[in-house]
């Protein structure tokens, strides 16, 4: 009589399938070995990110990373980068055209903020940016950028992840798919955040149905002690040839389970584990801001946004390949009330780190093949938020209809203005710009056929773009 040990009788839900209805079950799973393959394009894609020479975009690319900055929560296109002189006219007045808001608005809202004409191109842009200003002639204003609804949790996935209602890859796990990673000993693709996480969290940097390891890698940049920064960056216990040693023994017994069950998160996390290593040295020399001259330091200013914006530059020139720079937790440029002294201090946190990096990039010879973007998930009203009870709350609701970004850096034209909105500002009328076509001009800089950079998953080929989007040529140059 054979002994049972239940130990040896526990199987995975891959197994139940192949041993119940004499193994029907495991024909269903023929797709899904396909997917834990990583199979794209035709080819076996390893789990992991690699270095470049391993992977080859579909054409030359113009740049080799991305750096976005996210002004989360939405900020005004009407306040920073679309004038609209006419909302002065009708102030305190109905609109001419009206369009239905999330929340209840009124009169017209003209800008409390100065717009001037910059650079050789003549590009009006709003006092609130006005180191940022200084480079327009480097810089594609969208003026036609426009999402689906007015709300932030869809908008976020939308911009971030291709979709405002499916859990898709976002766009850094894509390029990081895509391209791999120039740096074994640094994360590919790093998010940061002060304070705290964005709405939706970690969903805005995840790697969804692709293979783990493409996730961001988020960094709470408030903090200014690497220890903090990078949680467990260094063991207290265990010496370097300590830890080698038992990361040796762990990744022998997880690749032998690997063998036996063949599942891409457990790829994924010895990867993380074999990374958190090799970055115990390379991380505490890029995370480490004080070894640049004061006078670059300086450059950037003293805040929290000027420190991570010169870490992202550090990170970058080492070959992380996307980086995220988001303004702080929750939705800080959500101003639905008291948008003139709100915005003025929110952009007076970042004007300067943005055209810091795009110096300094000139300076070090990295702009050119270097994206830089801007904006937020979308933008807001040019009418007036009213409270509950119908009282003025001097600020603005939020708008998909129309809105701005932009994009400087490699293959760029800058000094361009691509499409308007109405005469105020409320929706794109001119050459409207959808998500899927800004995913798809980003992807096309990196090197990438938009509709060929594809992972096969529940039986069907995805794509960033979905089923949709057109590069913006007028942009490139």
């Amino acid at each position: 009589m054979a002994i049972f040990h239940p130990h040896q009788n526990i199987f995975s839900r891959r197994d139940l399938l192949t041993r119940c209805g004499m193994g029907m079950g495991a024909l269903g799973l023929v797709e899904l070995m396909a997917n834990s393959l990583g199979l794209r394009q035709g080819a076996a894609a390893n789990a992991a990110p690699r270095t470049g020479s391993e992977n080859t975009p579909h054409f030359p690319g113009k740049v080799k990373r991305v750096i976005h900055f996210f002004l989360n929560g939405g900020p005004s296109h009407i306040d920073t980068f679309d004038p609209k002189p006419l909302l002065k006219k009708y102030e305190g007045s109905a609109l001419p055209v009206s369009l239905a808001t999330e929340r209840k608005t009124g009169a017209a809202f003209p800008s409390p903020f100065r717009f001037e004409k910059r650079g050789e191109s003549g590009i009006e842009v709003s006092e609130l940016f006005e180191k940022t200003a200084e480079h327009i002639d480097d810089i594609a204003v969208i003026r036609s950028m426009t999402a689906q609804v007015p709300n932030h949790e869809p908008s976020l996935m939308l911009m971030n992840c291709g979709d405002s209602v499916l859990s898709r890859p976002s766009v850094g796990a894509w390029v990081l798919y895509g391209l791999g990673s120039e740096n074994a000993n640094l994360p590919g693709f790093i998010a940061m955040c002060p304070s705290g996480l964005p709405v939706k969290g970690t969903e805005n940097w995840q790697s969804g149905f692709l293979p783990g390891a493409f996730q961001g890698t988020y960094i709470d940049s408030i903090h200014t002690q690497l220890d903090k920064l990078i949680e467990n960056i260094r063991s207290p216990h265990a010496t370097r040839e300590i830890q080698k040693r038992q990361l040796d023994l762990l990744e022998s017994l997880n690749r032998r389970h690997f063998e036996k069950h063949e599942d891409p998160r457990l790829e994924a996390r010895i990867q993380s584990f074999e990374l958190a290593f090799r970055m115990q040295m390379e991380a505490a020399d890029a995370f480490d801001i004080s070894k640049e001259p004061q006078h670059i330091q300086d450059l950037y200013g003293a805040g929290v946004h000027g420190r991570q914006t010169l870490i992202a530059r550090r990170l970058l020139e080492r070959g992380v390949r996307y980086i995220q720079l988001w303004h702080g937790a929750g939705q800080p440029w959500d101003n639905h009330e008291n948008i003139e002294p709100q915005h003025r201090k929110l952009s007076k946190e970042i004007d300067q780190p943005i055209a810091a990096l795009i110096a300094d990039l000139k300076q070090r010879g990295l702009f050119d093949d270097t994206l830089i973007l801007w904006g937020g998930e979308f933008g807001r009203t040019p009418t007036v938020e009213l409270s509950g009870s119908g009282k003025v709350q001097y600020g603005r609701d939020h708008n998909h209809y129309g809105f701005s970004v932009w994009m400087a850096g490699g293959g760029v034209r800058g000094g361009t203005v691509f499409g308007g909105t109405d005469d105020f500002g409320f929706k794109a009328v001119d050459r409207p710009v959808t998500v899927h076509d800004f995913h798809a001009t980003i992807l096309h800089l990196l090197g990438f056929d938009h509709e060929k950079l594809t992972y096969r998953y529940a039986g069907r080929d995805f794509r960033l773009t979905d089923v949709h989007g057109h590069v913006i040529h007028d942009i490139l140059s």
